[in-house]
This record gives C-alpha cells, sequence and structure tokens, in this order.
C-alpha cells in the first residue's frame, strides 16, 4: 500500500481570526492522515499590501507619493464610473443640497463629473516638466524631493534589526535550550496544522535527521520556523514544516524566514543548491513569491525514493543562484530596477510628437484605407513589415483551449510519468508494446507547431497517452491508477472528453 509522506497546507486568517495553517510538508515512512479539504481564499500571504504596490506602474507609484505628500487624499471621496464611492476615511460618502444645486447623481452634477479635472502638467514640478520636454518620461525620472525614495522597512526587519526577534538554527543534539525551542517549533506547527495528529508532527520535528530554522522573540517563544530535511549527497533539502504564527504574518515574517532559509543552507551544506516540497492549493502562491515552481528541473533520479508522492499536493522547486546574497535580495532588486530606468532613458522619444492621420480628421472622407508604411513615427517606433502578418494571425480560441487544458494536465500532481517520452534505456520492451507512443511535451510541440487542426484531435492524443499507460501497466501499478485519475480530472474539465466515453 503507498504511502504519503510529504504535504503542504495553508489557510489564511479570516474575519474571526482563526489560527492560519501554514505551508508544510512532511517527509516520513509513516503515513499521514488522510487530507482533509479546509476552505480558504488565500495562501500564506505576508507581503499582501507590499506586493500590490508593486504590482502598480511606476507612474501610479509616483502618483501615489505625489498625493501622499501634497495630503490631497486626505478626505476627498474618490469618484468612479461604477457609482460607487470610497475615501481614504474609509467612511461612507455624504451628500447634502445646498442652496441651488442640483443633488448629484453617482458622484455626477447636471450629466458632468462633479471633480474638477487638472491638467497633468500643472501638477508637475519643474523637474517633472523639464524631464518630459527632454524626453525622459516621468514615471521613470529620479524622485522629486517631496517622493520617498525607499519603500518604508517592513515590521519584521525592523524587529529583526532592534533585536525584538532573533532568528536561529536548531537540531535535536539533546542539549536543553534545543528541546525548548525545538518544543515551540512543535506546538506552533500543531497550532497551525490541526488536522495533522499531534504525536506524527512531534515526531518529525525531534528526529535526528530533522534540521530547524526558528524565529524567536523575548527569550524563547517560538513566532515562526521551518523545518526541513537536507541531502548534501544528493545535492537538495526538502522542506517539512513552514509556519508562523497568526498574529505575526502580516509583518512579513515569511518572506524574511525563507531569504534566510536560504542564504542559512548556502553557508551550511554549500553543495545544496536546490529545494523541494509539496504544496496544496493553498500555499501555492505563497511559494511563487519565493522562487518556486511548478517545473521540476531536477532530474527524478536525484529525488525519488526520498520524497515520495503525495496525492493531493503540487511538488515544487526553488534553484537557488550561487552569486545572489538573499539577505540583500532588496538592495540588489533595487539597482536592477534602476538600471533598467536608465536603459529607458537613454532609448526614450516620448517628447517626439507626431502630427495625427489626415483620414481621421473632420469632414475627411469615409472608406479611404491607410498604409501602415506612411503612418508618421511608425518605423521610428521599431515597426517592420512582417509585424503586420503575425499580429493579424491571432490563435483561435480552440487553440486557446487546448493549450489550457495541456497546461492543466501538465501541472497535475499525477503527471509527472507522462510528462515526456519513455527512455528505452530504462524500459527497453516499451516501444516493443506501444506502437503509437505519446507524451504531454510532444502534445506540446504539436500544438504550439499547429499540427492539431481541431480540439477532437488534441483529445485524441489525451485518450493515447491514457490507453499506452493502462495498456503497458497492471492495474495495481502506481501509473495505470494515475492514469486512470487523470482521465477523470479531464472528464471533469471537458465536456467533449467526457461524452466519448459514453
Amino acid at each position: 500500500m503507498k504511502t504519503s509522506i510529504s504535504m503542504v497546507s495553508v489557510t489564511s486568517p479570516s474575519i474571526l481570526d482563526r489560527p492560519m495553517s501554514p505551508d508544510s510538508s512532511v517527509l516520513s515512512d509513516e503515513p499521514p492522515p488522510s487530507k482533509r479539504r479546509r476552505l480558504s481564499s488565500s495562501s500564506l500571504s505576508d507581503e499582501d499590501d507590499d506586493d500590490d504596490d508593486d504590482d502598480k506602474p511606476l507612474a501610479a507609484q509616483v502618483a501615489d507619493s505625489n498625493a501622499a505628500a501634497t495630503g490631497t487624499t486626505s478626505r476627498k471621496t474618490v469618484t468612479h464610473r461604477s457609482g460607487k464611492k470610497t475615501s481614504s476615511m474609509k467612511s461612507k460618502a455624504q451628500t447634502a443640497p445646498m442652496g441651488d444645486k442640483r443633488p448629484e447623481k453617482n458622484g455626477v452634477a447636471n450629466g458632468r463629473s462633479s471633480d474638477l479635472k487638472v491638467k497633468v502638467e500643472d501638477k508637475m514640478d519643474e523637474g517633472q516638466l523639464t524631464r518630459l520636454a527632454t524626453g525622459v518620461t516621468v514615471d521613470t525620472g529620479p524622485a522629486s524631493s517631496a517622493v520617498p525614495t525607499h519603500k518604508p522597512e517592513k515590521a519584521a526587519f525592523v524587529e529583526l534589526r532592534k533585536g525584538v526577534i532573533e532568528i536561529t538554527a536548531v537540531e535535536n543534539d539533546r542539549q536543553p535550550r534545543s528541546t525548548v525551542i525545538l518544543t515551540g517549533l512543535k506546538t506552533l506547527f500543531q497550532t497551525q496544522l490541526p488536522m495533522m495528529p499531534r504525536e506524527y508532527i512531534a515526531r518529525l520535528v525531534y528526529d535526528h535527521n530533522s534540521k530547524s530554522l526558528a524565529i524567536i522573540k523575548r527569550g524563547y517563544k517560538v513566532v515562526g520556523g521551518i523545518c526541513y530535511r537536507p541531502f548534501p549527497h544528493r545535492g537538495f533539502a526538502e522542506i517539512v514544516f513552514f509556519a508562523t504564527a497568526s498574529v505575526d504574518q502580516v509583518k512579513g515574517y515569511g518572506g524574511m524566514l525563507m531569504d534566510n532559509f536560504k542564504q542559512h543552507i548556502k553557508r551550511t551544506y554549500p553543495d545544496v543548491m536546490h529545494f523541494l516540497t509539496y504544496a496544496d492549493n493553498f500555499a501555492v502562491v505563497f511559494f511563487k513569491k519565493q522562487g518556486f515552481s511548478k517545473e521540476i528541473t531536477l532530474d527524478r533520479s536525484v529525488w525519488a525514493g526520498y520524497i515520495k508522492d503525495y496525492e493531493g499536493g503540487t511538488i515544487m522547486q526553488c534553484t537557488m543562484l550561487r552569486k545572489v546574497n538573499y539577505l540583500d535580495k532588496v538592495n540588489i532588486i533595487s539597482q536592477q530596477r534602476e538600471a533598467i530606468l536608465t536603459k529607458i532613458r537613454e532609448m526614450s522619444k516620448s517628447h517626439i510628437v507626431y502630427q495625427g492621420l489626415s483620414q481621421f480628421q473632420e469632414g475627411s472622407l469615409e472608406g479611404i484605407t491607410v498604409d501602415p508604411k506612411e503612418v508618421p513615427g511608425l518605423r521610428e517606433s521599431g515597426w517592420t513589415p512582417g509585424m503586420e502578418h503575425s499580429t493579424r494571425s491571432g490563435k483561435s480560441a480552440e487553440h486557446t483551449q487546448m493549450q489550457r487544458f495541456l497546461s492543466d494536465l501538465k501541472a497535475h500532481p499525477l503527471a509527472w510519468a507522462f510528462l515526456n517520452p519513455v527512455n528505452a534505456d530504462e524500459v527497453p520492451d516499451y516501444y516493443g508494446v506501444i506502437k503509437r507512443p505519446m507524451d504531454f511535451s510532444t502534445m506540446e510541440h504539436k500544438l504550439d507547431t499547429n499540427q492539431y487542426s481541431s480540439l477532437k484531435f488534441f483529445l485524441d492524443d489525451v485518450q493515447l497517452v491514457v490507453d499506452n499507460c493502462k495498456l503497458y501497466n497492471p492495474e495495481t501499478s502506481i501509473y495505470h491508477r494515475n492514469a486512470v485519475k487523470l482521465e477523470k480530472f479531464m472528464k471533469e474539465q471537458c465536456p467533449e472528453y467526457a461524452k466519448r466515453g459514453s
């Protein structure tokens, strides 16, 4: 009977402040309890607010900073097209009739917006106007004196710098200090993973083969930690548990702990450059933010047998870079960003304004076509005649649907045996039995080269992958069982595929 030995699970805090399960994984020869579904709306998001700021365009970030400096967002109600009103005071917008003014409807009075519109140029200082006139876009120029040059330091780094918290490595060396910290880690993991048996977590934390990195506060109070198992002779480590206390997750403990963990591994195990872990759906987003990917580039022969397959989890990998100091990540990214913006400033031609086409002016005749070569400034932008064909030959909706199906199949945790062609050296008689081999990488090539004229032929190859596996492997094998589950998964995703068996 197959035992599942790895697991990552995460939940997020709710309005009721219930405990949040961390992203974690478990490595053990004993089977963990059956997986139970936990409802959650997000993953371990300790940097949500900051990530939202990072996703904004540079112009929006500068505008927000200018607004904060001038105080223009103190109590002014912002009007949206949807009719909803929001304000920086988080209060309900109020209106009252004044004199002969007509009442507003959805933030609009007399059919026009009630807010005064100010030209962008009127909001700029002299430095911004100068950069705009010389061809450098405002959002890429150096920040003005009113704009803060750096984002505020996160609470986690402030506490670490001031000595409020400390990150320490610990293992079961039978020393009193280690025992106290490991007990705190055990309690934290048990709290954050309430569905896991307490004895099961305790045995793994106290295992002599397990190592840990803990965040301790005010002495020996554990508020976060990561438990892992290194395999230096194989060049990778498996993350067993990863958790931070629910009340401290908003401080950025998760990202800070992961950065310290990577640097700790580089110092302690110089030959270990890869991490593997199993993540459930709620933990995938968090791990992606920390540099993990669903694409496993590490050869399966390296980790197979050390991390067994866990049904319902997604295996993820992170590969470190030797030249990167992960504790100086913020500064490195800032330098890269500035280098890119400097290059943009050198190539920017935003100050050059071309006259519009006469065909679009008022009173011009209709039905007149425009040769792209005659559009002012188009060639200067780097356009070539060959681009005209590429922009018109868009992919069909059916092609997009096939891409989505194939992506879902490749990302399925049980699809590892079907990702690439079977190695004839490892399975010598395979191609003697299977006359029409098929795998997901071959399907991807056929899809990229437009060899599927319709969804029917794509589904034929999906069925061929399943049928080949069932034909070659006995029903009791893991390959046969995985093929059956993939077939069921595809039927749930694609109604056309489900109709084939009916």
